[in-house]
């Protein structure tokens, strides 16, 4: 498998690792953003054409394929920057431009791929545990259009969004891949509550309820019922870049524990002398070294057409570099000692950012599962 870059990717990487530096000064890094700080830094990367990354050029976006994608999210992981990047910029906009009819393309991809507007997924719920198969929202079928019912969790960016892709159920029982279909909702359509908060790496996220939310037709997004696999499609796409920005945050987690561990003094030589801690760092490289490998063989299985390898590569990768930067992330924190566990300390962000892109459309054990699942299904054939 060739990772080489070429010319175009490394200016693409050179031209986000510029503007995290400059936005995201080191010892502000992981703090939570104010709505205009937030708004400035989408509009500084909507210019570096990172929020339409996955829109095609036609539609105003970059196209940009997985790789490409991940060269931007390790970046950005590195800064812990572009907090609502993923979540317009991925998968809401990749399903409108992969299967929105025109009227849907021409309103909302040109202007989120220009950040003036903002894209929500909303496709959570408290009780599915990441299988989109026990998503139960409904939309029911009124006779000139639908009627949405239910709530949503963890809508990142629900707060600012203009319009939710939602993800319901629009036929069968829960448990059925077959049935669940895809609407483009306005945000201030009537009906729709929001309840927000902060995560645990301080970002904003939404808790999005629906009561007699009134969509049309039109507001159906491709084909009713078959929005299985396009939901499974863009949340693997999303997985692969938030694997990349996991090894971003961790190859500059590891960069502060190491120069940590070379400044503080104890017993009279600095720490990085004691034979313990250097194997701690050893293990942090050895798992950095290993999650690149991951990440970049999920990008590009995403660009590969085929479902199964994809969806196979993704898993592994998500599975493996879930478990391997918690435990790196736990492994800074101690080197740090007591400052680890303080605001002040970036190590601290960094381990929480990790914790949280764990948990995000799937966390390890759930992806080991999947993989598991698929590696059996494939045996038996």
């Amino acid at each position: 498998m060739d990772f080489s870059l070429t010319e175009d990717h490394v200016a693409l990487q050179n031209a986000v690792r510029r503007f995290c530096d400059g936005e995201y000064p080191a010892h502000q890094r992981g703090n939570a953003e104010d709505a205009a700080l937030a708004a400035h830094r989408r509009q500084g990367l909507a210019e570096l054409g990172v929020t339409g990354l996955a829109i095609d050029p036609e539609q105003g976006g970059s196209g940009y394929g997985a790789v490409e994608t991940m060269l931007v999210a390790q970046q950005l992981g590195r800064a812990l920057g572009g907090a609502g990047w993923l979540a317009s910029g991925l998968p809401a906009a990749a399903l409108i431009s992969a299967v929105g009819n025109t009227q849907q393309c021409s309103q909302w991809l040109a202007s989120a791929a220009t950040g003036e507007k903002v894209l929500a997924l909303a496709v959570s719920e408290a009780d599915a545990r990441y299988d989109l198969a026990r998503l139960s929202v409904r939309a029911t079928e009124t006779g000139d259009g639908w009627r949405i019912d239910g709530t949503k969790t963890l809508v990142f960016d629900g707060a600012i969004a203009d319009a939710f892709v939602v993800a319901v159920r629009t036929s069968g029982e829960r448990g059925d891949a077959h049935g669940l279909s895809l609407f483009l909702v306005d945000a201030k359509a009537p009906g729709i509550a929001l309840r927000r908060f902060a995560t645990v790496d301080a970002r904003e996220a939404a808790h999005v309820s629906f009561a007699n939310v009134v969509v049309s037709n039109a507001d159906l997004i491709g084909e009713a019922d078959t929005a299985y696999a396009l939901i499974e499609v863009a949340l693997d796409r999303a997985n692969a870049a938030l694997c990349a920005e996991s090894v971003g945050a961790l190859e500059a987690l590891l960069e502060l524990t190491v120069e940590h561990l070379r400044t503080r003094t104890q017993f009279g030589a600095p720490l990085a002398k004691f034979q313990a801690l250097q194997h701690r760092v050893a293990d942090m490289l050895i798992a950095l070294e290993q999650a690149k490998s991951m990440a970049c063989a999920a990008a590009t299985a995403v660009d590969e057409n085929d479902p199964e390898r994809r969806g196979r590569f993704v898993s592994a990768a998500k599975a493996f570099i879930g478990e391997a930067c918690k435990s790196a992330a736990e492994w800074a924190i101690q080197l740090h000692g007591a400052m680890g566990m303080t605001e002040e300390c970036r190590a601290g962000h960094y381990a929480k950012r990790l914790y949280a892109i764990n948990m995000t459309y799937g966390d390890a054990s759930w992806h080991l599962n999947r993989f598991t699942a698929q590696r059996l299904a494939r045996e038996a054939a």
